[in-house]
């Protein structure tokens, strides 16, 4: 089963953490998905969204975060919070943080040194701050402000999209040549 998991008929698997899954996560999900789908991606990967804590479970995205995206054209009407699931720590590829307290939160609860090794801040993919200390990465919860709160927020994400897109396009790349290289390793014996 394991090597169906690891198979380039898998999707990679992303999912964007926060803390209530109503702010920044979403619109990470959303915005993602959208660059996935743009660079011609969208059926090799899957992306979603949690939230480190239940407050806002069952609840929907911010209507200022659903401002801001539909603004780019990007609908949120189906976004439902949901809190995260240790089992996901082994069902997903790549573990994007949207913050230093999310990082520290998920490499804590990670069941093991793979698990941790898929987390990353969101921003180190940010060409502009992926050699500053994480405390420098994160993106501060914009729930708390206003709507230009939501717009630096929309910013910040969109700089670090090129990043993931080339990220996953390697990693893809990467799994779609191990199989040929095992089946010629098979055909020479």
């Amino acid at each position: 089963m394991l090597s169906t998991m690891n198979s380039s008929s898998s999707p990679y698997r992303i999912i964007a953490v926060c803390t209530g899954n109503i702010c920044r996560s979403p619109m990470v999900e959303l915005m993602l998905a959208a660059a996935l789908k743009a660079a011609g991606l969208d059926g090799e990967v899957t992306v979603d969204s949690a939230g480190t804590t239940g407050y806002e479970a069952g609840r929907p995205i911010d209507p200022r975060a659903a401002r801001r995206l539909a603004a780019t054209k990007l609908p949120s009407d189906g976004h439902i919070a949901r809190e995260w699931q240790a089992g996901w720590f082994l069902e997903r590829d790549l573990i994007l943080a949207l913050d230093i307290d999310h990082y520290a939160w998920l490499r804590e609860y990670a069941p093991d040194q793979e698990s941790m090794d898929k987390v990353r801040m969101l921003r180190s993919f940010d060409p502009k701050v992926a050699r500053k200390d994480l405390l420098d990465q994160g993106i501060e919860d914009p729930w708390y402000g206003g709507q230009a709160d939501f717009d630096a927020v929309w910013q910040q994400i969109q700089a670090a999209l090129p990043g993931i897109v080339e990220h996953v396009r390697s990693v893809i790349g990467s799994r779609d040549q191990q199989p040929e290289r095992q089946q010629q390793v098979r055909s020479i014996s």
